[in-house]
Order: structure tokens, then C-alpha cells, then sequence
């Protein structure tokens, strides 16, 4: 039997995933320039090989979500296990084998790791959440995603504040042994679906439209998240600045999740969800007119950005949950997909930006030519502005029905 979800445990977990998610397109390409010379382009094509892996295997990983369901705290528990040791010998191991090959080696654990630990997370929130009064899915999603924003900005800064990518390693493990034990009780064996497999997801055109829209959606954070460093660093000439200003952003992201979240409850989470694109659209614009120096500025931009994404990290896969609860409450599978959605885009983005960067002769910490940073930003101002134009179009399109379906 499912009972009501301690809401604290589902935030604290869904902060050890972000912790583990973005934060590293954010500091491991980085690393691994400065610390061992991998080139961009190198490291471009193992995050996108790897993420043509989670092709394969996501669809694999939900299969077996669903049939360990009954004993799910310990499979959780050995997968995390496994990420957080992977995690240390990304960044507190002096790799014993080249370190490309050692950088695609730790990533491949921790990115199958992270995945199958993402759809039983979700998969659990859906049956969580139907034992929770109306608007459950949404009050969920604004614990577990407010949790995973706080996650990201603790990741975003711990190399920093713990004194180097070994600390934050270390720290990360730490994370993952209170988290574990803080959601042991809550893993419930889930509704036994009707029907196994993606059939349910993919013949529904609502579900197909959200998971195109998650797609489209996530591009521009990819984008953004893969150049961030290097935005501020060379265009912005602002170094030393680039951990307060992530951490900005990320905060930002953070306090706004609640509200848009307690505003979606009344408002409707669609209508709320477009108000934060369009939002995202102003700010992306607003960072490719950016020059040297303008590092206020630019931290006007990190806040309305960040407050966008909490509206997209919140809502949307709220609305997926929702969906997913009239047409196949229970299917773990379908969570495999919204998990390679969710991360390709990170991938496309590194494999596509960090080569065509460095053809254009940009090189990270040098000085770089006029050319190579004006079109550093454009990849980050208005490559996003015309991607989260398409998931509008895309969302818009959308019919969307938000009421619990009745028994």
C-alpha cells in the first residue's frame, strides 16, 4: 500500500540527482582541459557517444525498475553506491589509464547509475503522488525539484568550498549515503501496470507531444550549461567570478521553483510553464549583447534566467506525471524515456558547441579573437532564445487536460 510521501526525503533525493546531472557538463569537460589537456572536441564526442549508450539502455534500465519493484530500496542503494564511487575516481583519482579513456569509463557508471536511479525516483513519485490529495503531481514536483535546484547549487560550488573537485567528490558520497538512508521507507512497490513496455507512452499523442516539448526544452540548458564556464571566463573576462555567478543562477532557479509551482496549482501548470519560457527568451537575449566587463549585468541575467529554469524543472515533468497517471500508472519504462530526453539534449550540446568552438579557434583560458567570441555568444545567447521558441510552438500545441482522472 502506498502511504502519503515524506515530501523532505523526495527533495533530499532529488538534490543527490542534480548533484550528479548537470553539474557535471558544468565541471567535468573543465577539469579535464585544465588538469590532464583532453581536448574539447574529444571530450564533446565521449559525452555524446555515451548519451547514444542511453539509448540503448535507459528502455533496458526502466524494464528492470519495474521488475525489481519489490525490492527497490536495495537496488537503489547499490546503484547509488556505485555513483558515488565513480564519481570519485572522476575527480579524486589520478586516472592510471589515459585520461580520456578513464573520464568515458567513470561517466558510463555514473550516467547508468544515475539513470536507473532517475526512473525509479519518478516512476515513484507518480504512485506517490495519486495517494496525495488534488494537485499531488504538482506538490511533488515543487518538493523534488526545489530539493534537486538546492542540490545543483551545493554541487555547483563544492569544488570551491570543499577545496577541489576531490571534495566535491567526497562530498557527493556523503550525500548519497544520508539521502539513501533518508528514502528507504518511501520505495513502495508501485501500481501493476496494464501494460508494460513504451506501447502506453507512445501511443498516446499528449505523452509523445510532452516528451518532444522536454526534448526541445531542455536544449537551451544544455547549451547554456555546457558554455557557462566559458561565457564568463572569456567573453565576460570575468574570472574568478564564474562560481558565484553559477551559484546565483542556480539559486535562483531555486527560490522560484515554490512559486511557480504554488502558482501553477491555481493558475494551471501549462499557462504557468509558457510565462517562464518566454521569460528564459528575455534573458538568453539579453546575455548575446554582453561585452567584457558587463559582469553585473550579467548577473541581472543569471537571476531571471535561473527563476525560468525552476518553472521548467518544476512544471514539466509535473505534467508528464500527470499524463502518465491517466494512461499507464505503474510503467517504470516510461521514465527510461523522459531520462534519455532529458539528458541527450546534453550531449547533442557538448558534441555539436565544443568542437565548433575550438574549428573557430577559440581555446579555453587564452585570448581569443574577436570572431571566436562573438560567436561564443551567439551559441549562448541566441541558440537558446530559437530553441525554446520551438518548445513554445511545441507546448502551445499541446493539449493538456490537468485534472486527476476518476476511478
Amino acid at each position: 500500500m502506498i502511504t502519503a510521501p515524506r515530501l523532505p526525503s523526495f527533495a533530499l533525493f532529488g538534490a543527490l540527482l542534480a548533484a550528479a546531472g548537470l553539474p557535471l557538463y558544468i565541471h567535468a569537460p573543465k577539469y579535464y582541459v585544465d588538469e590532464y589537456g583532453v581536448s574539447l572536441a574529444a571530450l564533446g564526442t565521449v559525452l555524446f557517444v555515451l548519451r547514444l549508450l542511453d539509448f540503448v539502455q535507459d528502455p533496458v534500465l526502466g524494464w528492470l525498475a519495474r521488475i525489481a519493484a519489490h525490492s527497490r530500496a536495495l537496488s537503489v542503494a547499490i546503484a547509488a553506491a556505485a555513483m558515488a564511487c565513480a564519481m570519485i575516481g572522476l575527480f579524486a583519482v589520478t586516472p592510471p589509464i589515459p585520461p580520456l579513456v578513464w573520464f568515458a569509463l567513470m561517466l558510463t557508471i555514473v550516467f547508468s547509475a544515475f539513470s536507473y536511479l532517475t526512473i525509479c525516483f519518478y516512476a515513484q513519485g507518480v504512485s506517490a503522488a495519486a495517494v496525495m490529495p488534488d494537485k499531488g503531481h504538482l506538490r511533488l514536483a515543487r518538493w523534488r525539484e526545489t530539493g534537486a535546484l538546492i542540490g545543483i547549487c551545493v554541487a555547483a560550488v563544492a569544488p570551491i568550498a570543499l577545496g577541489g573537485y576531490g571534495g566535491f567528490a567526497i562530498g557527493f558520497a556523503v550525500l548519497a549515503l544520508i539521502a539513501v538512508v533518508a528514502m528507504k521507507s518511501q520505495w513502495r512497490a508501485a501500481a501493476t501496470p496494464t501494460e508494460v513496455g513504451f506501447g502506453p507512452v507512445l501511443r498516446d499523442a499528449v505523452a509523445r507531444r510532452l516528451l518532444l516539448v522536454a526534448l526541445a526544452n531542455a536544449a537551451p540548458v544544455a547549451v547554456s550549461s555546457t558554455l557557462f564556464l566559458f561565457f564568463v571566463e572569456s567573453r565576460l573576462s570575468a574570472v574568478g567570478w564564474e562560481g558565484p555567478l553559477l551559484l546565483l543562477f542556480f539559486l535562483s532557479a531555486a527560490v522560484a521553483a515554490p512559486f511557480w509551482g504554488r502558482v501553477a496549482e491555481t493558475q494551471g501548470a501549462k499557462r504557468v510553464l509558457l510565462l517562464g519560457m518566454v521569460l528564459s527568451i528575455l534573458a538568453f537575449a539579453a546575455a548575446y549583447t554582453l561585452q567584457a566587463g558587463d559582469v553585473w549585468i550579467f548577473a541581472l541575467i543569471c537571476v531571471a534566467s535561473g527563476a525560468a529554469l525552476g518553472a521548467d524543472m518544476t512544471l514539466l515533468p509535473a505534467l508528464f506525471a500527470m499524463r502518465l497517471e491517466q494512461v499507464s500508472p505503474g510503467a517504470s519504462e516510461a521514465f527510461g524515456l523522459w531520462s534519455f530526453v532529458s539528458k541527450f539534449t546534453l550531449a547533442l550540446a557538448a558534441i555539436l558547441l565544443l568542437p565548433t568552438l575550438e574549428a573557430a579557434g577559440f581555446q579555453a583560458g587564452q585570448t581569443n579573437s574577436e570572431d571566436a567570441l562573438r560567436l561564443l555568444s551567439l551559441l549562448y545567447g541566441l541558440v537558446p532564445c530559437a530553441l525554446k521558441l520551438v518548445a513554445i510552438v511545441l507546448l502551445i500545441a499541446t493539449p493538456i487536460d490537468e485534472r486527476r482522472p476518476t476511478s
